[in-house]
């Protein structure tokens, strides 16, 4: 499926050395994801201990590159080549149940001669 390129997308309002030609308005990736029995306990017995909880840390970790990507794909279907103000959102949809957001505004580009 067609993407636009990781080192296309921003933070910021512009992309340095580009010009925006073109807007093609707001775009977004959605993941509603939830823990398993498994991640639940797992989690459980780390906050005895203390410290990183790296079985939700992953979860997370992998919910927002899942929601980055569909993002890319869902700016690449407009015909844009660059994302820009691009953030991410996160709701809990239902307990153990959490919506992650990553959207922005999808832009074709040129670059500055």
């Amino acid at each position: 499926m067609p993407r636009v390129d990781v080192g296309m997308v921003t933070t910021a309002l512009e992309l340095p050395g580009y010009r925006i030609v073109r807007n093609f308005g707001i775009v977004r990736g959605i993941v509603v994801r939830s823990r398993s029995v498994i991640g639940n306990l797992g989690a459980a017995l780390q906050t005895i201990v203390g410290g990183n909880i790296t079985i939700l840390t992953n979860l997370c970790e992998k919910t927002r590159e899942d929601a980055f990507e569909l993002l890319l794909q869902h700016a690449a279907g407009h015909g844009a080549n660059a994302v820009i103000n691009m953030r991410y959102d996160a709701t809990e949809v239902m307990q153990g149940v959490t919506e992650v957001l990553a959207y922005g505004t999808a832009v074709q580009v040129e670059r500055i001669s």
